[in-house]
């Protein structure tokens, strides 16, 4: 940590992890690690806000919301992946994006998907009539992709990550 924040003595790092324990931010481990706190990723929740006509908001924090609780059910087959490409647009899954997964081989006929078929990976809409199975993109400009020899799911997309 010393070169990472430019500290010159380890009494410096001492000081941020002492602050970092008692802010509640992390917690020590029973070896002694840093780990993160159930507070680590919360941020509060102030209300509604209307995306249609203006109406007035009432900014009041009711709770907070941990974003891990709200965006991960199953943490250690949960990771993420960023995007490359602009064959999931329509479904507003854009180069750059940051998908959350869930590393599973089960999913079902409109998930979206992390599959290897024939042999290579992508992140399509899966598709299935009868026995039947396939990939669809979300963007007129792409074939839907039809397996030769293979289609394995590896993981199905939990949210989409953009920052602007």
């Amino acid at each position: 940590m010393l070169p990472l924040f430019g500290f010159k003595s380890k009494n410096a790092v001492f000081k941020v992890v002492e602050k970092l324990l008692e802010a509640g931010l992390v917690a020590k481990d029973h070896l002694g690690r840093l780990i993160p706190t159930e507070t680590f990723g919360e941020v509060p929740m102030l209300g509604l806000v209307t995306a249609g006509f203006p109406a007035t908001v009432e900014e009041e924090q009711a709770e907070t919301v941990n974003l891990d609780d709200l965006l991960i059910k199953n943490k250690p087959l949960t990771y993420m992946l960023e995007v490359d490409g602009d064959s999931m647009i329509d479904a507003h899954i854009e180069k750059g994006d940051m998908v959350l997964v869930e590393k599973t081989n089960q999913a079902k006929d409109g998930d979206i998907v992390i599959a290897e078929v024939d042999g290579e990976f992508t992140m399509k809409y899966l598709r299935e009539k009868g026995n039947k199975r396939w990939l669809e993109p979300a963007n007129k400009n792409y074939k839907p992709i039809y397996p030769e020899h293979s289609l394995d799911i590896n993981a199905v997309v939990k949210a989409v990550i953009r920052k602007y």
